[in-house]
Parts: C-alpha cells; sequence; structure tokens
C-alpha cells in the first residue's frame, strides 16, 4: 500500500478479498478513510498509516460486481466466529449459536488475533460463514476496549457480521457516528422495540403492545443524527418506559401476526422529543447488522429468532453469491475448531499472568490461535478429552467406600446440633467440618454432613497466594499436613484450583460402592475457597492480600450424614484398596445408638450463654463510615453511566475483637436464630480460624447425573413485623424494578458461566425471580441449570464460574477490577464458597454471606448489595446494615 501522494488524496493499492476471489486493485481515496497512527483522521492530518478504511459507497461498487440470483439450497451448517470483547454474556450467545447453526462458534478474544490471523482463517482457510460481535464493557472509542472489531467491520466487507451491543456501537463508530450518553443508563430493564421489517426482524411482531420486549444492558448509545447515509436505521425504542418483567413468561414465542412498520419513527439522540431511542442499524451495502439490546437474554422475546434470521441471512448471501466457497466448506475442519475446556481455558489464563509484564506478542503465545484439524492431535484440551474420571491411569489411589443406614434416627438423637456435639465437640471442635442443612424446606438443601480428623486418608491443605509484587510468582504457598501431624509444603506454581483437580483425578473408584445412597457427597475435600483466588480465574491480580489463608480443606474419609427430609442417619468411610478398614464405623454406631435427647442440655448450654446485648459490649466496627460507603456508591454508578459496568456488587466488612469466645457455641446460637439451608462451621485451629456460616445462597452444584445448579439471589428486604406488613414487604421486593434487574443481570451472567462449560442448548432457567423467605429477610431467588460436558471435570466448572456473579457484578472481569480499586481490602473469605468437592466429581458449593469469620480473636463479618442505574447511595448503605443484622446480633448476644 502506498502513501499519500498529496495533502488530501491517496493512492492505494491494496490485495482486494472480493468474494473470496482475491485481486489487485488501485483506488484514489481520500485521507478522511485511512488510518492514522492509533486513532482515525477525519481532518486529513497527521502521517497516513498503509491501512485502507473504506467507506461505504466504496465497497459498494464491488458488491455491485456479484450476480445474484435466488438460493436453490440451504447450508447444512453455519460457521461462526464469534468475537468476545471480554464480557459475561458472550456464552448465552454461544450457546443460542451452537443449537441454531448445528455447529458451535468458535470464540476468541478481541485481542487474540492479529490481522494476520483473521486474514488467514476467514479468507486463506475460509474457516467461517459470518461473524459475530459481542457486546462488552467500555466504548468503541476506546481501543483496549473494542480490540480488533473495528478493522473487521471495515475490511470484512464481504463476510456477514451482526454486532451486539457494544457491537452494534462499533458498527456505528466504524463508520462516523457518535456515540454519546444514553438519555438514562438502562441495565436489566426491558423495552418494547418497533422495526423497520427488514430481513434481520422477519417473523417478528413489531411496535407498542406487540409482544416484542427485550433486554438492554447499556450506558452509551449511537448518536443518530450523526449516523452517516451508509447505516440505515432498523430498530428503536416505542418508549422509554420500563416493563415489568413479570409480564413476560413466555420467551421467544413467535407470533403469528406481524407487524411492520416500514416508516421510520423521528428518533432524537436525547430522546427528549419522541422518547425513542435506536436500536438497531444495517450498513445499506453490506450484510453487516448491530443491535443494541441483547437477544440473548433470557428475559427477551424473540432472541433467538434474531439469531436465526441472521443465519438466514448468511446462507442467503452465500448462496446467492455463487461463490465456490459454499463447496470448500469442511465442517470437520471447523467442528475442531472448538473452543478449549475450561482446564485448557484457565491453564492459558495461567501461563499470561506469568507474562503480563511482556509484550503482546508473548500476550499472544501464552493464548495462542485456536488450533485447527491439522493441528489438533498437538492441542491439549483434545488430549483432555480423554480422561476417564472414574477409572484413572494405573498407579493411582483406588478407593472403597463401606457405609451404615439407620432409618429416622436423626430426631431419636436429639438431631443434627446433638450429633455434631456429641460426636465432633470435644477440644472446641478443633479440626471438624459440618456443612448444615439448618433450614430444611422443600426445594432447599436436604443432607447435613458432618466430622472430624479422620483416618489414614485424612489431610489437611492450607494454600496462600504467593505476594504478587513478586512478578515472576502468580502460584502460592501449599502445607500439606496428614493424620499423624507431619507437614509437608510446596509452592504450587499453577495455583490451587490445578492443584485440587489433579488430586480429584488421581482417585478411582466403584460406582456400585455408593448405589442406595441418596446423596452426592461419598467422601473428599470439604473446605472454603476465599475470594481471592479469582486471580486463578481470570483476574490479573489482587490489589489486597487476604489476612486468612485462600483456600484451606480436609480431606474427609471418615463422616457422618443426615437425611433431613427422612430423617436418616448414615455413617461413611472411605479407604485404599487394599487396606484393612479401621474400627471407625464400629465405634461410631455405638456413640450414635446410645445417644438420647436428652443429651441436648450440652447443645443448649453452648448456644445460650447470653440472650440480651449487654450495653457495655463494644459494637461492631465498620471498615467504611456512612460517608465514606455513600461515596463508594457514587463512584459506582459513575462507572455505569461511562458503560464501565452494568451492575457492581459493593461491599464492606465490621469487626469486632472477640478473643475468648467459644466459636462453636457461637455457631450454634447462630444457626438456631437465623437457619439458612447453605450454612456451615469450619474449625482450622493451626489458623486459628472458625467459621460461622448461615448462607441462604447455593453458588454451584455438580450432582452425579452431571447436572449443573446454580442459585444466585439478588434482592433483599427485611421481613416485616405483622403478618399483613411481612406480606406487603413480599411483594415489594417481588415487583421491585431495581431488583428484578439486580436479578436479571446475575442470571444471565450465571447462564454465560456455565454455558462455557456445558451441553449446547441445555442452559435453562426453570425458576426465575421466585421469592424465598428467611428468618429476617425476604429474598429473590432464581435457578440455572445445565447438562455438564463430559469431558470437563468438576473444578473446571467450579472454574468457569467463580467468584459467583452475585458477589462481583457484570461484565464480571472487569467489575472485579473496578471493585478491587474501590474497596478498601481483601474479602478474604467472605464472597468465596464453601462446600465439598467429591471424589467421584460432584460438588456443592454456598456462597459465603450471613457469616462470622473468627480469625485471631476477631469476628468479621462482610455486607454490601448490587450497584445498578436505579441505585440510591443512602438505600444501599442501609441494605448493607440490614444484611449485617442477623449474625451481628448473634454475635452480641452470645459475646
Amino acid at each position: 500500500m502506498a502513501v499519500c501522494s498529496s495533502t488530501t488524496t491517496c493512492e492505494v493499492k491494496y490485495h482486494c478479498l472480493d468474494g473470496l476471489r482475491g485481486r489487485d486493485v488501485s483506488l484514489v481515496v481520500p485521507k478522511s478513510f485511512l488510518r492514522v497512527g492509533d486513532c482515525y483522521n477525519k481532518k486529513g492530518h497527521g502521517q497516513v498509516c498503509c491501512q485502507l478504511m473504506r467507506s461505504g459507497h466504496l465497497e459498494g461498487s464491488f458488491m455491485g460486481k456479484k450476480r445474484l440470483e435466488e438460493p436453490n439450497k440451504k447450508l447444512e451448517y453455519v460457521r461462526t466466529l464469534l468475537i468476545d470483547n471480554y464480557d459475561s454474556y458472550t456464552y448465552n450467545i454461544y450457546q443460542e449459536l451452537s443449537t441454531i447453526n448445528g455447529v458451535p462458534p468458535v470464540v476468541v478474544k478481541n485481542d487474540e488475533w492479529t490481522w494476520e490471523d483473521v486474514v488467514h482463517y476467514l479468507y486463506k482457510e475460509k474457516a467461517f460463514d459470518n461473524i459475530v460481535i459481542s457486546p462488552g464493557p467500555g466504548s468503541p472509542t476506546c481501543p483496549a476496549d473494542i480490540g480488533i472489531c473495528l478493522q473487521l467491520l471495515l475490511e470484512c466487507w464481504d463476510i456477514p457480521i451482526l454486532g451486539v451491543c457494544l457491537g452494534h456501537q462499533a458498527l456505528g463508530y466504524v463508520h462516523g457516528a457518535e456515540i454519546v450518553h444514553a438519555p438514562e443508563p438502562v441495565h436489566g430493564r426491558l423495552s418494547e422495540i418497533e422495526h423497520s421489517g427488514c430481513s434481520l426482524f422477519h417473523g417478528i411482531p413489531s411496535g407498542k403492545n406487540s409482544g416484542f420486549k427485550v433486554v438492554r444492558y447499556h450506558s452509551l448509545v449511537i448518536d443518530t443524527e450523526s449516523l452517516p447515509k451508509e447505516l440505515i436505521p432498523i430498530a428503536w425504542t416505542s418508549s422509554t418506559d420500563a416493563l415489568s418483567f413479570l409480564d413476560t413468561l413466555k420467551f421467544d414465542t413467535i407470533s403469528t401476526q406481524s407487524k411492520n412498520e416500514s416508516c421510520l419513527p423521528s428518533i432524537h439522540s436525547n430522546g427528549s422529543q419522541s422518547r425513542k431511542v435506536l436500536m438497531g442499524i444495517m450498513h445499506s451495502s453490506r450484510p453487516h447488522y448491530g443491535v443494541q439490546f441483547h437477544p440473548e437474554s433470557v428475559a427477551t422475546c424473540y432472541g433467538s429468532k434474531i439469531f436465526r434470521n441472521f443465519r438466514d441471512i448468511t446462507e442467503d448471501y452465500w448462496l446467492r453469491s455463487r461463490s465456490s466457497f459454499v463447496n470448500e466448506r469442511d465442517i470437520h475442519y471447523t467442528a475442531c475448531m472448538q473452543v478449549a475446556h475450561a482446564s485448557q481455558l484457565f491453564s492459558d489464563v495461567s501461563r499470561s499472568r506469568r507474562s503480563m509484564t511482556n509484550s503482546n506478542e508473548l500476550h499472544r503465545e501464552a493464548h495462542g490461535p485456536i488450533q485447527l484439524a491439522r493441528d489438533a492431535d498437538r492441542s491439549s484440551f483434545r488430549l483432555f478429552d480423554m480422561v476417564n474420571f472414574r477409572r484413572p491411569s494405573t498407579g493411582v489411589k483406588f478407593l472403597k467406600l463401606k457405609w451404615r443406614k439407620f432409618n429416622h434416627l436423626a430426631s431419636q438423637v436429639g438431631g443434627a446440633g446433638n450429633v455434631f456435639c456429641e460426636l465432633f465437640g470435644d477440644n472446641k471442635a478443633e479440626n471438624t467440618f459440618w456443612l448444615d442443612s439448618s433450614s430444611t424446606e422443600k426445594g432447599r438443601a436436604r443432607f447435613s454432613f458432618m466430622g472430624g480428623k479422620g483416618g489414614s486418608l485424612w489431610k489437611q491443605l492450607t494454600f496462600r497466594l504467593s505476594d504478587q509484587s513478586d512478578t515472576d510468582k502468580f502460584g502460592g504457598h501449599l502445607l500439606i499436613e496428614d493424620t499423624r501431624g507431619s507437614t509437608k509444603s510446596t509452592f504450587l506454581e499453577e495455583g490451587f484450583f490445578d492443584f485440587l483437580n489433579k488430586e480429584l483425578l488421581s482417585f478411582g473408584y466403584d460406582e456400585k460402592d455408593y448405589e442406595g445412597l441418596p446423596f452426592d457427597f461419598y467422601g473428599g475435600y470439604i473446605g472454603y475457597i476465599g475470594y481471592n483466588l479469582k486471580v486463578e480465574c481470570g483476574v490479573p491480580s489482587n490489589r489486597h492480600k487476604s489476612k486468612t489463608p485462600d483456600a484451606c480443606f480436609f480431606f474427609a474419609d471418615n463422616f457422618v450424614a443426615i437425611d433431613h427430609r427422612n430423617d436418616d442417619v448414615y455413617i461413611l468411610s472411605v479407604h485404599e484398596e487394599n487396606t484393612p478398614m479401621t474400627s471407625w464405623l464400629d465405634d461410631t454406631e455405638q456413640k450414635l445408638l446410645c445417644l438420647r435427647p436428652s443429651s441436648t442440655k450440652k447443645v443448649e448450654e453452648q448456644s445460650l450463654q447470653a440472650a440480651t446485648i449487654s450495653p457495655c459490649k463494644p459494637a461492631f466496627i465498620s471498615d467504611k463510615s456512612r460517608e465514606d460507603y455513600v461515596k463508594d456508591v457514587q463512584n459506582c454508578l459513575k462507572y455505569i453511566k461511562d458503560g464501565e459496568s452494568y451492575e457492581l456488587c459493593l461491599t464492606t466488612q465490621i469487626r469486632k475483637g472477640v478473643r475468648e469466645i467459644d466459636s462453636l457455641g457461637l455457631y450454634l446460637h447462630l444457626r438456631e436464630k437465623n437457619p439458612a439451608p447453605y450454612a456451615a462451621w469450619l474449625n482450622f485451629s493451626k489458623e486459628e480460624l472458625s467459621i460461622c456460616c448461615s448462607s441462604p445462597e447455593r453458588f454451584l452444584q455438580l450432582d452425579k447425573n452431571d447436572i449443573l445448579e446454580a442459585k444466585p439471589i439478588k434482592g433483599t428486604i427485611a421481613r416485616g413485623s405483622t403478618q399483613e406488613e411481612d406480606e406487603q414487604l413480599k411483594l415489594r421486593l417481588q415487583y421491585s424494578e431495581k431488583d428484578q434487574a439486580e436479578n436479571l443481570m446475575i442470571v444471565d451472567l450465571l447462564r454465560n458461566d456455565l454455558g462455557r462449560v456445558c451441553e449446547p442448548g441445555s442452559v435453562h432457567v426453570p425458576r426465575l425471580m421466585d421469592v424465598e423467605s428467611y428468618a429476617t429477610v425476604h429474598t429473590m431467588v432464581s435457578t440455572i441449570r445445565g447438562e455438564k460436558q463430559a469431558n470437563v471435570s468438576a473444578v473446571d466448572c467450579v472454574r468457569a464460574a467463580f467468584p459467583g456473579g452475585s458477589m462481583t457484578g457484570a461484565p464480571k472481569l472487569r467489575s472485579m477490577e473496578l471493585l478491587d480499586s474501590i474497596e478498601s481490602c481483601s474479602r478474604g473469605i467472605y464472597s468465596g464458597s464453601i462446600g465439598f468437592f467429591s471424589y467421584n466429581q460432584t460438588f456443592d458449593l454456598n456462597i459465603v454471606i450471613r457469616t462470622v469469620v473468627i480469625h485471631e480473636g476477631e469476628a468479621s463479618i462482610g455486607a454490601g448489595g448490587a450497584i445498578v442505574a436505579l441505585s440510591n447511595p443512602e438505600d444501599e448503605y442501609e441494605e448493607m446494615l440490614l444484611k449485617t443484622r442477623a449474625p451481628a446480633k448473634a454475635v452480641m448476644e452470645f459475646n
């Protein structure tokens, strides 16, 4: 490509990829269509780079050279390149396209491929039929936010492209439109849409009361007054009035009566006159489309239909072009370009963190272009496919499980609390665990698991991330203590999740051992994952170091399980094959059968040391004053307004000295005052650490049928003092637009996280925005499920979703980075997860909320709330205090 010969024009020679048939073209073009440095030159000043920016009227002539005719056949599949702008909804699009296209798309980060990679795969290898550009945080005017997407929209004029949200804005910006603030930030809220009747909206009704409701997540919009003539408005809001989600019960139901509006309305960029906001554009001569709303959201009507229409547009385009490309397409070639499984994805993340300070070339080396079929035999993630979770390679531990069941025994021996205190409560319950379903309503947790220091397989893992000021070390130090008290320290270069994954994959077992057991934990690791382990899940670094270990687990080989529904008690013991069993089962059975309800006096004595709060006791002290917390909320609102995040889950902590407290007694008191389905007690004596958790929220569960389930909570309100007031407050929560928006954003985020590791088309939402009632609060809860891919491990599933989206916000990575900059200290155990990883690749983990962490003589309680565009700073402060009320009151009463 030549440089300019004058101050206003430039003769450019380049290789034109016309319909995938290359030829050299010379053009004399205005300087305004050339890239200058790292920005776009619209005034003709500066030194010109050798990259052509073809405007709409230029490429129109090339399009005119194609001979078009009606297609006479359909493609069996459509191959999509999905560009991920580091968003938390990309894999919702992935799931949709996988089922609609007939083959999953290939997902590539917006900075993962060079332009040479793009040309190679799109044109030389002809690996894709179309491109979808995902939503994302930030603005298309920022190169770091948009990556290679602008160049794709400029250069790939002969490939169908659909831009969603940020991708839509990029389509406008790259052709000269201005990006401005919307009349108001709209995140997780619904609008009715009118459209022009173009092919992208074929078969979809239009206008007010038509049923075409969409979910919006954006703070910025394209200024319609700046639209160039080559960009055509095709969709807009009917009004800016928010719609209630509760009116949208049936998603993607295609109406038989389509009301297409052929006349474009008067759209104003500030929304002050017609109150209509631009929601869609198309290019006049390129097969390029953009929609500002999110068709992939669970609450968008006709979302799947839009993706189907884009598939039809793609088919029609290629079949009309009469290109030999259609006959050259190789399904096997593209089928092997699948996204790496979670283990490979996070292995890449780990390697990239160690080379963060190096050049972009090293970054690309860490992530690398996705391997095609010709490289598939060398790709590590295809080797991972061959792992057999039940029968690992020779030389590993093969475990045997023995168990006994006692029908209807739990209530006869005083309940779960008495069983725990009698069997494991001596010596201050040191090094014990209790996953405690102390609230047993239908549909919530059914089983409790408890135990202490066990047999020959027992061990304790204590993991601390390394000091990240040492840029060469992004792993951490692991201390392992065995049942004899011997310890071993090692540095885990790849981190804790990688170690845990290898540990669990090293066990073999016989499924016949646990036939007849109604639960999914048969022995394995029980403990917690601290919030700072987000650094092993894609976050580049942690700003704050945790005072507590970043992960602590016991390997539980001897334990008790209680079925609260049937009142049954189980005792279970795991040992290695060809090693003798211990007498633990016999000894425990004898102790159990000797228990009587009268022995619950011990529990009562421990849990009711005090019934009132003494006025002379020192209160909890908050890390943030009211004024500081309100300022933090205001900072979050500014980030949301500027498009940096849709939702930020801001937190803080309150603290109190508790030198001589009976930690187990406090937990027993807390579970009595605030029972919860995902409660837990953990004690790690050498760390001077006890965790008293009364969490109502499940993070993630994987059962033995390979079904993944998440149950995020977003939306909380206090219980009323009377039944009438209580019902009114419950209805207020259910119909709160703010709480619906909070919940919907996290539901879509969890659908995305599950979509990374679940079978295409399997992720669904059986319960959306249900209100559940607990001792002190009503909460809004949703349930998301999906079928795990067969070649993905249990730990991979957790890494794909950790930390829980209800504690971060969306998009997750950008939100966590912003929260790290706002919050003044590490969250530690709070916002992490407590639960089990069974040796048979099942797990169940909660979200650590409503929890008292007692560490080295201090009790701390974390709390916060989701900040959205509709948030009121003072109300958010009061909600934070509400969430500390139950655990703080329990401490003040007991201590």
